[in-house]
């Protein structure tokens, strides 16, 4: 069955890199260690992606040849915020990217009859109404978590939300973009769909255990 759902809002980071990368991710042969390392390096190159649309101001600077006139961001302020605990594994990447990003905390589980999330922390930014914020986790299955996520910074008046994920099943696309209807969602894969026990196919296996090593 084809899903279908508003794609002018989904950007699949399709680089070269980011494909070879990611292919070494879903092997199951992958350690902890390496895995850790391509979720970090995968969430740098959607940051680039998910904050192209900055606008920019001039910015005067003299060269050690002359003076010029370069570009800087216009003033726009970002918060990270991950999707305990697997959302972690993303937060480097983009600090590396935005140093002066804030940090801010969503805690969800999800049970493992019902596949519905359940809230158990949430800790942003004083002035998380003002930022862009960047939710990531590495994974988008149902979108249960997702929605949640956005519904809690929606409830702290932020309006600039963008969803980070490495891997997202249809479903789970169709279920975030049909629940918010400003929201943009970024991508490193597209998955077919999802099994019985509402796993990606093919996906990643556990990214949460994976990333953390309690396989």
């Amino acid at each position: 069955m084809i899903i279908e759902f508003d794609r002018s809002r989904v950007t699949v980071v399709d680089h070269p890199l980011v494909q070879h990368k990611l292919t070494i991710m879903r092997d199951e042969r992958t350690g902890s260690k390496q895995f850790r390392e391509l979720v970090k390096e995968l969430a740098l190159f959607e940051g680039y992606e998910a904050t192209r649309d900055f606008p920019l101001e001039d910015a005067p600077v003299k060269t050690p040849i002359c003076a010029t006139t370069g570009k800087q961001i216009a003033g726009r302020k970002v918060a990270i915020v991950p999707i305990l605990r697997a959302g972690l594994g993303m937060v480097d990447g983009l600090l590396e990217l935005i140093p002066a990003a804030r940090v801010g905390h969503v805690g969800m589980y999800r049970d493992e009859v019902t596949h519905e999330p359940h809230e158990y922390y949430a800790k942003l930014p004083a002035d998380a109404e003002q930022r862009t914020c960047l939710v990531v986790d590495p994974m988008l299955a149902t979108g249960g978590s997702a929605t949640a996520a956005i519904d809690y910074l929606r409830r702290q008046g932020v309006k600039d939300v963008r969803l980070l994920v490495l891997v997202a099943a249809p479903e789970g696309i169709k279920t975030v973009l049909e629940h918010d209807s400003e929201v943009r969602l970024y991508t490193c894969s597209i998955d077919e769909c999802l099994n019985d026990a509402a796993y990606i196919v093919p996906g990643l296996g556990d990214a949460g255990d994976r990333i953390f090593g309690t396989l």
